[in-house]
């Protein structure tokens, strides 16, 4: 189970969270959506400390953290805990996609390295790309980088996987397949986090969806409560945007 409590976060004068609460339970695929600025993107990172939130308490399993104050120590517990996918897929230049899966299993989980190609192998065969183990990012398409960074979380075993917009920097023909693979992960039954603009992969796939606007959280429940009968105004303007007519049930 992952609870956030109360997180808030201020770039300056600009509040980005605005004492959000979320809860997602273990083995869920919660999808957060919203407009460009809402929030969620800053909550995704402040949850693995890769922005320092200003306020608020994180609970990954039996470990509670406050956001602000948490130590070196701390940190680095909860990060072993979580893994993130990037919208840039944020892989290592200089290293092929085996080096990339390996190495936090080496320097974050301390497995030898013999035992880390093993299983770094297994998974780069279990997301189709095995053939590609010694290609670098630069000889790899924005696709195959982005299977090899979440063949990098899925081979930590985490407690939850975070995926920031995982398929924002592909072209639309790579969408799809991005979409398969993430899918074949709920599948695991590993608790995911999902920040998204797909609003099928949303609806097929989420246990749970999050509507954020302005830093706050407007909406929350299942597929069905928020695409067919949202009940906030903000809600239903946003997937007016998104959404194409026949698919606005609640209209």
């Amino acid at each position: 189970m992952i609870e956030i409590k109360n997180a808030r976060k201020s770039f300056g004068k600009l509040e980005v969270l605005k004492d959000v609460s979320i809860q997602v339970n273990k083995g869920e695929v919660v999808v957060i959506l919203g407009p460009s600025g809402s929030g969620k993107t800053t909550l995704l990172r402040s949850i693995n400390f890769l922005e320092k939130a200003d306020a608020g308490i994180l609970t990954i399993g039996e470990k509670t953290v406050d956001l602000k104050k948490a130590s070196k120590k701390e940190i680095l517990d909860i990060r072993k805990r979580t893994a993130f996918v990037f919208q840039n897929y944020s892989l290592f230049n200089n290293k092929t996609a085996l080096e990339n899966i390996t190495e936090g299993l080496v320097i974050a989980r301390k497995i030898n390295k013999a035992d880390a190609q093993k299983k770094a192998i297994e998974t780069l065969e279990w997301v189709g790309l095995l053939d590609k183990k010694d290609y670098y990012p630069f000889q790899l398409s924005g696709g195959q980088q982005q299977r090899v960074g979440i063949a990098r979380a899925v081979v930590l075993e985490p407690e939850v996987i975070l995926f920031d917009e995982p398929t924002s920097a592909l072209d639309p023909e790579l969408v799809g397949e991005t979409l398969e693979l993430i899918k074949k992960v709920a599948k695991k039954g590993i608790t995911m986090i999902v920040v998204t603009h797909e609003m099928s992969f949303a609806q097929d796939v989420a246990s749970k969806v999050i509507f954020m606007d302005g830093g706050v959280v407007v909406e929350e429940g299942t597929p069905k409560e928020i695409f067919n009968h949202p009940k906030e105004e903000r809600t239903k303007q946003f997937l007016a945007r998104i959404l194409p007519t026949d698919e606005l049930y609640y209209i």
